[in-house]
């Protein structure tokens, strides 16, 4: 019986393959198969017809070549048969498509042979995402594939598809537009997609009968099959992802993808272990599979082959699928030296992408806290941004107890984490930090570090928590407290990120981690817009004030202590600021910017003899509601006062 504990192993001795042909290369006159198994005594190749069933049409087997590596060469032209590889290192392990499978059959129990050029869609060789001159200028909008389309009410042909998401024009029965439309409505520069890479828990064959996030990978460098309109052809999920990306880059929107590297929903049948037996994954002192993702094990990224794969996998999205962005799943797993290995290989590559992640992990890891891409050490590691869950609780409370209170919602004396997140969690010499509960001091090095949200996928929608923890409120209060929430994220610096649907006050009815739960708690019910129409118009002005005006947007830490500075009248639930705006290259000279969480109007001291009203209650207008001469303000409850001159 196999040992899988590890302890009495030595990964360290391992060979490293530097190349870039591991996976099959496929060619008209033969495909070239290398599969990197240092420990295996025997490994073979089965080709299938199909991608499901079947007995192998051939069983063939590889040979031993350099640094762990084995490899075939198989002639002629095998474009749409299947593969799987069967490694033996003593004993027989189980088939799998391989590591770098890039296509699959339904499920992804089989590797696919294709030829790439016949999975661009027309054009796809002028294709380009947006480009902006800093990442403090995205504003990105998180999104499901799934929940962006399958409700009834979408108006979208395809629904739960990437096929979804290219649909222009589409309506809800009340008139608002959806789906693509909406995005355009709004205004968003980025989409960020939860995995959109082959996972293991819904069936693609009946992709209704089960829901999940898609955080339990089996095959990285594939799409999933249950967004296509045909899972059992590899090719077509490959060629609709890439007409999803098309579509969205036409219409000037960016796509990040949310990435999983940190684990395997499976763990001595995934494909790595079913491959080098224990060498992807860390290992407790007794050997065991150590579990800082919570999910049954943890992704051993210091390791050469592992940050090799990572990589190159990284690299094959960029390249294949032209993606613009990555979201790194509990980043805090990873090593901080591998993320600075990607950040530079990216670099190599564009620049212009941008990488971040969660700070943090879901339970205890064997490597050291320094080590890790935690949000502590973020500031050292350059071009790489972590999301503030800072101003997340600040503003809406924590997550537990659901009765928690946050600065929208009342509570007094979080105004110095707010302003820790106004500044995007760089220093600023007007901050007391010993305030802030969550990070005693600053931890990024740059605004462009800090992803600033109150809301995302996890934990319950932020209008289902307003309700929660204010459970006398009144709808009209809470739609209020969602658009100060709004504001604030959009108004501060750093990178905003929005959870799709907060701008019109989506709810999973209080459901409070819905990874599996079905299609009616997860879905955009896109009759809320109409509900909701004031709290979305909203949205939409603040998003359109931001792209207009960069002193929200200041790309440099310097700037932003130069130009920003916290009145000094202090007020319970209040937080105000000024903004030398000429400095900071924008239209208006200077700004006051006021965020009432309390639920009575507050008088706050103007500090000139004339301005400009651009936002007050529920009105944005940047040629001004009004003109106040007057040394004070009354700011409405549960609010943001914006002037400028």
């Amino acid at each position: 019986m196999r040992n899988w504990h590890f302890n009495h192993i030595d990964f360290s001795t391992y060979p490293h393959y530097a190349g870039s042909d591991l996976g099959v290369t496929w060619s008209e006159s033969m495909s070239f198969f290398r599969l990197w198994a240092p420990t295996a005594k025997r490994v073979e190749i089965r080709l299938y017809l199909e991608g499901k069933s079947g007995k192998p049409l051939k069983v063939i087997s590889m040979e031993k070549a350099e640094s762990g590596t084995w490899i075939h060469q198989e002639p002629g032209n095998l474009e749409g048969k299947f593969y799987t590889f069967k490694v033996n290192d003593g004993e027989w392990l189980h088939e799998v498509p391989g590591p770098y499978a890039r296509a699959v059959g339904v499920n992804g129990h089989r590797g696919m042979i294709f030829n790439p050029e016949n999975t661009h869609p027309p054009g796809w060789e002028n294709d380009k995402g947006p480009v902006l001159k800093n990442f403090t200028d995205w504003i990105i909008y998180e999104i499901h594939i799934r929940d962006f389309s399958i409700a009834e009410n979408s108006g979208i042909f395809h629904k739960g598809k990437y096929a979804g998401f290219t649909e222009a024009g589409t309506v809800s029965p009340e008139g608002e537009t959806t789906g693509l439309s909406h995005l355009l409505e709004m205004g968003i520069t980025h989409v960020h997609l939860l995995p959109v890479n082959d996972f293991q828990t819904v069936d693609e064959e009946f992709p209704l009968l089960k829901y999940n996030w898609g955080y339990d990978p089996q095959n990285f460098n594939a799409p999933e099959g249950s967004y296509s309109t045909d899972p059992y052809d590899g090719r077509v999920r490959i060629r609709e992802l890439k007409q999803m990306v098309k579509a969205l880059h036409d219409h000037g929107i960016g796509v990040i993808l949310d990435v999983v590297y940190n684990h395997t929903w499976l763990t001595k049948g995934s494909v790595f272990n079913q491959t080098v037996p224990g060498y992807y994954y860390r290992q407790n002192p007794d050997g065991s599979f150590s579990n800082a993702s919570g999910c049954g094990n943890e992704i051993a990224s210091e390791r050469y082959m592992v940050r090799k794969y990572i990589i190159d996998s990284l690299k094959y999205w960029i390249n294949e699928y032209h993606i613009d962005g990555f979201r790194f799943d509990l980043m805090g797993i990873y090593d901080s030296d591998t993320m600075r290995h990607i950040r530079y290989e990216i670099d190599s590559i564009n620049s212009g992408i941008f990488l971040f992640g969660e700070g943090w992990t879901a339970d205890t890891s064997p490597m050291p806290g320094y080590r890790r891409a935690i949000k502590r050490n973020i500031s050292h590691i350059p071009g790489i941004a972590v999301f503030c869950d800072d101003m997340r609780d600040a503003l809406k409370g924590n997550h537990n107890p659901r009765s928690s209170l946050g600065f929208v919602s009342g509570l007094a004396l979080r105004e110095e984490a707010v302003k820790f997140g106004v500044v995007a969690a760089t220093w600023h010499p007007q901050i007391v930090y010993s305030y802030v509960e969550s990070s005693p001091e600053p931890w990024a090095a740059e605004p462009s570090q800090c992803v600033n949200y109150v809301s995302c996928h996890d934990n319950y929608t932020l209008y289902d928590k307003l309700r929660m923890s204010v459970p006398d409120g009144s709808d009209e209060e809470i739609r209020k407290m969602v658009k100060l929430a709004g504001a604030i994220i959009l108004t501060s610096q750093g990178v905003p990120f929005l959870h799709a649907g907060m701008e019109f006050c989506r709810s999973k009815e209080g459901h409070g981690n819905s990874y599996k739960a079905p299609d009616l708690i997860n879905q955009l019910d896109w009759s809320l817009k109409s509900t909701y129409k004031d709290v979305t118009a909203y949205y939409k002005k603040l998003i359109r004030l931001r792209k207009n005006h960069p002193v929200f947007r200041m790309p440099h830490a310097d700037m932003i202590r130069k130009n920003l500075s916290f009145c000094i009248e202090y007020k319970v639930g209040v937080v105000s600021y000024c903004l030398n705006g000429r400095n900071a290259g924008d239209s208006w000279d200077q700004l006051l910017v006021i965020f009432n969480g309390n639920r009575d109007s507050v008088s706050v001291p103007i500090p000139a003899e004339k301005f400009r009203i651009i936002a007050y209650e529920d009105e944005i207008r940047e040629d001004g509601i009004d003109i106040i001469e007057a040394p004070t303000i009354t700011v409405p409850p549960v609010s943001m006062t914006l002037l400028a001159r």
